[in-house]
């Protein structure tokens, strides 16, 4: 029994030499606290990460501007022609982005997204008028006019809403036998970005 109170005495000894103490419940809390304070900063930090990528490329979005507007650019008829033809609108108004070629009389999208497209026509009376507005070889819209005597003159136009790929093509086809007026501020076409996909 002696010898167990040395043994108790020597192992207490021993841990008050090494410096041994109880933990506190102050401490334990503590570092508790600090853990979940440390994930919640880590936590922050990732979503701050995920808003600054989104908002790169919200802005890059945003900032991606595509629209043009152009008249044919001349005076007089253009037709009419035995065949269909792109129609040329060579008085370039407006080209952001530089994605319609007058030389060809193509707009080229350069991104996806969704895009709205107009065109309008002046023509003479004498002779029907018919264009096309055709999305990679494909008519999607048209507008036309019948021959009268009784008036001179004659409006008409068309505009549509489409879905567009990067690359797609989109262009104004005057029908074979027919005709418009060009000028510098009558029959034009026109188109712009809405949203990017």
């Amino acid at each position: 029994m002696i010898l167990s109170i040395y043994l108790l005495m020597f192992f207490c000894c021993g841990l008050t030499v090494a410096g041994y103490k109880p933990p506190c419940p102050e401490s334990c809390a503590s570092q508790a606290e600090l853990h979940k304070v440390k994930h919640k900063v880590e936590d922050l930090e990732r979503k701050l990460k995920e808003n600054v990528d989104l908002t790169a490329e919200l802005k890059r979005i945003v900032t991606f501007k595509v629209a043009f507007s152009a008249a044919i650019g001349r005076y007089g008829s253009i037709g009419p022609y035995t065949t269909d033809k792109i129609l040329l609108y060579k008085r370039v108004i407006t080209n952001v982005g530089n994605s319609y070629n007058k030389h060809k009389g193509i707009f080229t999208a350069p991104v996806a997204g969704i895009y709205y497209f107009s065109f309008f026509y002046h023509a003479g009376g004498d002779c029907e008028a018919m264009l096309y507005l055709y999305k990679n070889y494909k008519l999607v819209v048209m507008t036309s006019d019948h021959i009268s005597k009784k008036d001179t003159a004659d409006n008409g136009g068309n505009g549509v809403v489409l879905h567009l790929q990067k690359g797609d093509q989109v262009y104004v086809c005057m029908a074979a036998y027919t005709h418009i007026w060009g000028s510098f501020y009558h029959s034009t076409f026109s188109g712009f970005l809405i949203s990017r996909h």
